[in-house]
Formats: C-alpha cells, structure tokens, sequence
C-alpha cells in the first residue's frame, strides 16, 4: 500500500497487531527484533527530518549490502515498477514524477504511523530470517484487521538521523521500515496488482512426494 488516510489506528488495535506478531518463530525463541513505532509527534518530527535530509541533498547511507537483481531477477524488477509507475500516470522519462515517487517513501506515504524494525548488529543473515518472518507475521496480522502496510528498504538509510529520533541503541541496526495505516482509495498507487509466478519456478521437488 502507497497511500494513507491520515487517521490514526487505536492504540489498543496496535497493541493486538504487535502482540500476534510476538508470536512469530525463532531460533532457539530468542525473539531477536527490536520494533520502534513512531505515532503523533513523533512520526511528524520523523518525516520531516528525513525530507529535508533527501532534498537538501544529504548522503543516504546503506550500512547492509543494496541488493542487486541480476537476470530474470531485474525483469522482474522492472517488471513491477512499469506496473507501479503506470498506475500512478509516470513515465519512464518523467524525471520530476520518478523524483516525487522516490520523496514519497520518506513521506511514508502519508501514513500516520512508521515502524522501524531492528536487530542487533552482531547478528547475521540466520537472525534476519528470524526477523523477515515476524515483519511478515506482523503484516499479515495488520491486514487481518483492516490495516494496510507498506515494507520499505529505502528507509534503512540515514540511520543516524532515524536512531537519534526514535533513540534506537547503538549496538543495533535498521533493517527496514514499515509504514502502515488504514487505506485511502482514492491514491491511484493502491490499485496496483503484482503478478506471481507459478510455483514451479521457485518450488523443486526432489523424490517421490507420495
């Protein structure tokens, strides 16, 4: 979802959202993720800090490796951001469209509320599994509730700036940002549908499945 009411989500929703959340597997039920949610005030300060640092032309930083999408991969890339750019009426040579569409995910896209998603440093790429699944549990279970999302790895640069605000300890990184709220329909964004593949292009089996 690209495009949120402004109305805020009750706190006692949230607290259920994150409590079923809490409940998604790890290993050895260390429970690594870190969550800081950013509503009011706070989500304000946030997005205004991290747009003036985009348009004055600050330094976005990438502390864990950009991932790059090679092959059928960038198809697929490309794929999505044809479909995306399309409902929202960009061209592929509208510079100043592509430039508003980049801004609008440090907007969080209106949303009401951020949550910035952590874990430890010293963890690695077994732990960050850990934490994709519960990101995952907690936009399922948002969804259950009438609560749309939107996971955003853009926003795990100016982590600095991010952590000063939302007071994210040192000895812990930003993996990705999630802007969530209730819908609004009338952003043409949110009538985008991504295709998916059949299984067997990802799904191999091996022996005899009975």
């Amino acid at each position: 979802m690209r495009g949120f009411l402004p109305r805020p989500v009750p706190r006692d929703v949230l607290e259920e959202v994150f409590g079923l959340a809490q409940h998604a597997p790890s290993n050895c039920n260390v429970q690594p993720w870190r969550v800081y949610v950013a509503s009011g005030d706070a989500v304000e300060k946030l997005r205004a800090a991290l747009l003036q640092a985009v348009t004055t032309g600050a330094s976005p930083v990438m502390v864990t490796p950009i991932d790059e999408f090679l092959g059928g991969y960038r198809e697929k890339q490309v794929a999505c951001a044809v479909e995306l750019y399309g409902k929202m009426g960009i061209e592929r040579d509208d510079r100043v469209g592509r430039l508003k569409a980049s801004l609008r995910n440090f907007e969080f896209f209106d949303a009401p509320h951020v949550a910035y998603i952590c874990m430890a440093k010293s963890f690695g790429i077994g732990v960050a599994l850990d934490v994709g699944m519960y990101v995952q549990t907690l936009m399922l279970a948002m969804q259950s509730r009438g609560i749309g999302s939107c996971a955003q790895a853009a926003l795990r640069t100016f982590p600095e700036l991010v952590s000063e605000h939302l007071d994210i300890p040192d000895d812990e990184q930003i993996l990705c940002g999630l802007s969530f709220g209730y819908e609004d329909p009338t952003v043409p964004a949110n009538q985008t549908r991504q295709p998916r593949d059949p299984i067997s292009g990802n799904v191999f089996f091996r022996g005899d499945a009975g």
